[in-house]
Formats: C-alpha cells, sequence, structure tokens
C-alpha cells in the first residue's frame, strides 16, 4: 500500500504483508544509522594519530556527529509534517551523502574541522531519519510487543556496528601500521607529515563509494511503498487524558524519557567509542584493539535476542527496563574495582575491560524500554516528542568529552566512574519516572 505525502493512512488499516515490508524497510534504514554511527568508534583513535590530538579533541569525533541532533531534531519534526516521511527520509539520506563527500577535501587537505563538519552533516541527515523511524516503528504494530520490534531494528543497527569498524579497518589500516605509529615520535617534522598525509588519505575512496550508495538509497526510499501512517492518532480515552494539553512539556514521562535517553546513548557510546583508547592503555596495538567494539555490539545482539525471545512472554518490558538498568549500574562499579590479567579470544588484557564489553547486553534493551514508555499516550503530540527524544541523542555528544576530560586528568580506567550515575537515573526512570502523568 503507498500513499502520497500529503495524505496518511491509519496503522490499523494496514495489512500484514504492508506492515512486514515496512519493518523490513526501516530494517534496511536501521542498518544504515548503525553503520554511519558506529564507525566513530574506529574513527576516534583513527583521527587521534593522524591528526595528532589529545583524547579530549579525539572525541570530538562523536561531539560533532551527534550535536546535530540536538541542532535538528525539532526542525525535522516540521520538515517531516511539511513534507511527508518518505520526502523527508529522501531529504535525511541527501546530507547523509554529502556528509560522507566532505571527508573528500577533508582527508585532501588533513584538516580536523572539515572532518567535523562532515560528521556533523551526517549527523544531520541522522537526525531527520531517526525522528521519522523510532516513532514510526514503536507504533507499527501491537504497543504490549513495541519493545520486540524495537529489538529487532537494533539487531540491524549494532549488527552494523559489528562490520562498520571491521569494514574501516580493512579499508585503511595496514598490517605494518603498527610500526609506522611507533616511529611517527622519532620522525622529523616534513617525514611525520607526509607519512600522516599518506595515512589519513586513506578514506577518501570509501567513504566517496559511501557517498554514492546513500545518495541512490534516499532515491529509493522516495519511490519505496513505504506507507505514511498517521503516527499522531488519538483514540477515545487518549483523547480526553490530553484535553487541554498545548505542548510536550505538559507530558513529565516523556521529558523524563528524554533525558534518559540523553544519559543512556552517552553511557552506551562511552562503552563502544573508548574501548580501543582503553586497551592501547594495556599495551595492546590498535591493529589488535579494532575489535573490541565489535564485541560489545556483538553482546548488544546477544541482548536484542533475549528482548524478542521473553518480552512480553516471560518478562514486561518495564521490568526487563528495570533488569538491565540495574546490570548496567553493578558493571560500571566492576570496571573501576576488578582488576587482573585475563587472556580470551587470544587478547591478554586486564579482566575490566571485558566488563566493558558486557555493557552491551544492558545498553541494547535499554533503548527498546525507555521508548515505548516515554510515548505512550501523546496521540497529537507523537511527532514532536519524538523530536525531543531523538534531541536526546546529543548525549552521545556530551558524555564522551566529559569521559575524555576525565581521561586526561585521572586516566582511562578511573574515567568509567561517569557511568554509574548515568545507570542509577535510568533505574530512577525504569522505577517511577516513567509513572509521572502531571508535574
Amino acid at each position: 500500500m503507498a500513499a502520497s505525502a500529503n495524505s496518511t493512512v491509519s496503522v490499523a488499516s494496514l495489512s500484514r504483508r504492508d506492515t512486514i515490508v515496512s519493518i523490513l524497510i526501516i530494517a534496511g534504514m536501521f542498518f544504515i544509522f548503525g553503520f554511519l554511527s558506529w564507525i566513530n568508534a574506529i574513527l576516534i583513535p583513527y583521527f587521534k594519530i593522524a591528526c595528532e590530538l589529545t583524547h579530549f579533541q579525539s572525541y570530538l569525533v562523536a561531539f560533532a556527529f551527534y550535536i546535530a541532533y540536538f541542532v535538528m531534531s525539532v526542525p525535522s519534526s516540521y520538515l517531516l509534517k511539511a513534507v511527508g516521511f518518505k520526502k523527508g527520509m529522501m531529504i535525511g539520506f541527501f546530507a547523509l551523502s554529502l556528509g560522507a563527500f566532505i571527508f573528500v577535501p577533508a582527508a585532501m587537505t588533513r584538516t580536523y574541522g572539515l572532518f567535523l563538519l562532515g560528521l556533523f552533516t551526517i549527523g544531520v541527515g541522522l537526525a531527520i531519519l531517526q525522528t521519522a523511524a523510532n516513532p514510526y516503528i514503536t507504533i507499527l504494530g501491537p504497543k504490549e510487543r513495541a519493545a520486540q520490534r524495537i529489538s529487532i531494528m537494533g539487531i540491524c543497527n549494532k549488527f552494523a556496528g559489528i562490520v562498520a569498524p571491521l569494514l574501516f579497518a580493512a579499508a585503511v589500516l595496514r598490517p605494518t601500521d603498527q610500526a609506522l605509529f611507533d616511529s611517527l615520535a622519532s620522525m622529523a617534522d616534513d617525514a611525520r607529515a607526509a607519512a600522516l598525509d599518506e595515512l589519513v588519505r586513506r578514506v577518501i575512496v570509501p567513504y566517496s563509494v559511501v557517498g554514492a550508495v546513500l545518495l541512490l538509497v534516499g532515491i529509493g526510499v522516495r519511490y519505496s511503498p513505504l506507507p505514511e501512517i498517521d503516527t499522531g492518532e488519538e483514540e477515545g480515552d487518549i483523547a480526553q487524558a490530553n484535553t487541554g494539553k498545548t505542548n510536550i512539556f505538559q507530558f513529565p514521562h516523556l521529558v523524563l524519557g528524554a533525558v534518559a535517553i540523553f544519559i543512556h546513548v552517552g553511557a552506551q557510546v562511552i562503552s563502544i567509542d573508548t574501548v580501543i583508547n582503553y586497551a592501547g592503555s594495556m599495551g595492546i596495538s590498535l591493529v589488535e584493539a579494532k575489535v573490541f567494539p565489535s564485541y560489545t555490539l556483538s553482546m548488544a545482539i546477544v541482548g536484542y535476542f533475549l528482548g524478542i525471545s521473553v518480552i512480553p512472554r516471560w518478562i514486561s518490558q518495564k521490568n526487563m527496563l528495570r533488569l538491565v538498568t540495574f546490570m548496567g549500574a553493578v558493571l560500571s562499579v566492576l570496571i573501576v574495582f576488578t582488576r587482573g590479567e585475563v587472556t580470551l579470544f587470544g587478547h591478554q588484557t586486564d579482566v575490566s575491560i571485558w566488563f566493558i564489553v558486557l555493557l552491551g547486553i544492558p545498553n541494547s534493551l535499554t533503548w527498546a524500554g525507555i521508548w515505548p514508555l516515554a510515548i505512550d499516550g501523546l496521540g497529537r503530540f507523537t511527532k514532536i516528542g519524538a523530536s525531543l527524544m531523538i534531541m536526546g541523542l546529543c548525549g552521545n555528544a556530551i558524555l564522551p568529552l566529559v569521559y575524555g576530560y576525565f581521561a586526561d586528568k585521572i586516566g582511562l580506567r578511573e574515567a568509567y566512574w561517569v557511568l554509574l550515575p548515568c545507570y542509577l537515573y535510568l533505574i530512577y526512570y525504569a522505577m517511577w519516572g516513567h509513572k509521572l502523568r502531571r508535574w
């Protein structure tokens, strides 16, 4: 079933085939989101070397990428309202393509600021796409199974996250690069500059290909059978409850949910984007350490399959959220306090790095638990409420910088203390915050 940009259809009117096709298209989009987002895990240490940065400066990769969500989330909701889902998604993909192409002049000149502009532009495109895709998949089926559907999207997202750093590493890193990295400090200025120029220009071909593919995907989505569904339907009870409400800030559970998303995604990115540098502090080379984000994301996929298997049959969405947020708090403490050498999967490391890897499990189901609770009962405020939730993704920009600041000041391990208050707030939202319907 197709609909024009200016006409919408009710979710209830969609056939089973329409629903399945729509879920598959959105799943493909979540794969692309994951590919472009989680590649930052290896871009951070890569730019740190190629552009000679501090830890704090290198985490500006995450800041530039995710601050776009803060800037664009609300404008995105108005864009989608004006042009419809499919045209809006096409514009989002065009922005992704432009951001990828900006990497070409950035690499030619080895200008970190241009790389950050490219990442910001990619973030703008993702803000538009996520503002559309998340409420879409949340309401595309029974409410009590929303966490299941979001978990399926999460599998696509995190599988892309496993693949992306490995493909990037295969495209731009060489087996002999560690010797190059070790010798940079002793090189003459001209020789070092030439070596770093050659290193950073390796991104030109991969990002040119990515930019071209994204351009084609945007055109494909525009002419896909994805229906323009009505995300703002209000049934009798919801319409009555929302009588007299004029803005989204009159929904405390939504506002607190957006804060929860801010904290959750920031904590999640810390666990993925910092693990390579943390492995490096144990004497592990970048060529070896590049796999650790994939381990964390693999644990996230385990978590998603767990969610699909047991929600809501064995455990409700709410109780699963309570369980995983508590698990995150416990793992945060273990990262800081537990010490000891272990050998796993051929890596000789401190045991604490494997607790970071295990954070993938609770992190996977936190997003899926927060979204249905936060947008429950919004009715006609759903699109603008979703934009507030997407604005919370700027936590990915802020919290890694907080970690990077403390990493420079007190050490990479001790900086993981920033995770504990994050999970304590998420426990609060899971237990009490989502229940608030008035301030």
